[in-house]
């Protein structure tokens, strides 16, 4: 593995690409247009989302390799890696398109005190957006507008249209993504009961002793979906999240070793990864609406 390249600004992606930069914090590249570039890896300081299509059986996007059927988006945010884990010398011909910007065009906008909830520039690289013909013509038509407002040159209204035009693609994305979890519907129940097994698995073994209560991090990495995608899924199919689908079969557990008298109410909570019982107790009244002990002598 060769060393990662540090991408720290617009300018950077778009000249390695022999392609002009019309403003210094965002650009839209059509990558029919660019020239070969390093089969390198670089750490991102920008944000970055590729529209398909380029080499996917050799890109990679954090410790993964990104493969995909039919038009895809891959949205990369500062402090992520992403690239080509191959010999330097080897060429690669950008296909498709790109929209970059640097974290700075948004700094005070409306649009950067949202990104967070663009919760898709989190996801591991198996989760890339996949889109359909009409879709992607939306995706052009909004890089297209930012595209005209780069050409027209920089003046007072540009940074506003070109920071809207961006904000109005990433809400597309939030549709696109809603349908996406629509359309996988039996692989989603899939993940689910999967989730259902790990949970049940995880307190059949000696894990809640050594590891402590099962996290959301935890569930999602042995399902291999990173934390943001478990948790939307989990989300849409349920109704409730991650943490609360967790916490509701721990309290089922616990209500089956709650009529074993032989254990006592903390030996109980110890058991199932809890280190401090009284946490277990709110936790229980919370969901039941009485103590577990309260629970233990009514039933």
């Amino acid at each position: 593995m060769g060393e990662i390249e540090k991408l720290c600004s617009v300018s950077q992606f778009s000249s390695r690409r022999g392609q002009e930069t019309l403003h210094p914090m965002v650009n839209v590249l059509d990558q029919s247009k660019s020239v070969p570039i390093a089969a390198n890896r670089c750490l991102s300081e920008i944000y970055v989302v590729f529209l398909k299509d380029f080499r996917c059986e050799d890109f990679q996007y954090g410790r993964n390799k990104y493969d995909h059927e039919g038009e895809t988006l891959l949205f990369i945010a500062p402090g992520q890696v992403f690239g080509f884990d191959l010999p330097a010398e080897i060429q690669i011909q950008p296909k498709g398109w790109a929209l970059v910007f640097h974290p700075d065009l948004i700094k005070g906008t409306s649009l950067g005190q949202k990104m967070k909830d663009y919760r898709f520039f989190a996801y591991d690289v198996t989760e890339a957006l996949h889109i359909s013909e009409r879709e992607r013509q939306i995706v052009l038509e909004c890089f297209h507008k930012i595209q005209e407002e780069l050409e027209r040159g920089i003046d007072k209204h540009s940074k506003m249209l070109i920071v809207s035009n961006i904000e109005l693609f990433l809400n597309y994305c939030i549709r696109f993504y809603d349908r996406q979890f629509i359309t996988r519907e039996n692989l989603n129940k899939d993940i689910l009961t999967r989730f259902e097994h790990l949970l049940k698995a995880y307190f059949d073994s000696d894990l809640p002793q050594s590891l402590g209560l099962p996290t959301v991090a935890y569930c999602a990495e042995k399902l291999n979906l990173s934390a943001n995608y478990f948790g939307d899924l989990v989300k849409k199919e349920t109704g409730t999240s991650a943490l609360e689908y967790i916490q509701a079969s721990i309290i089922d557990l616990a209500k089956e070793k709650i009529f074993d008298h032989r254990q006592s109410i903390s030996e109980i909570a110890y058991a199932m990864g809890y280190k401090y019982p009284q946490h277990f107790t709110r936790l229980f009244k919370q969901r039941v609406g009485m103590s577990p002990l309260e629970y233990r002598r009514g039933n």
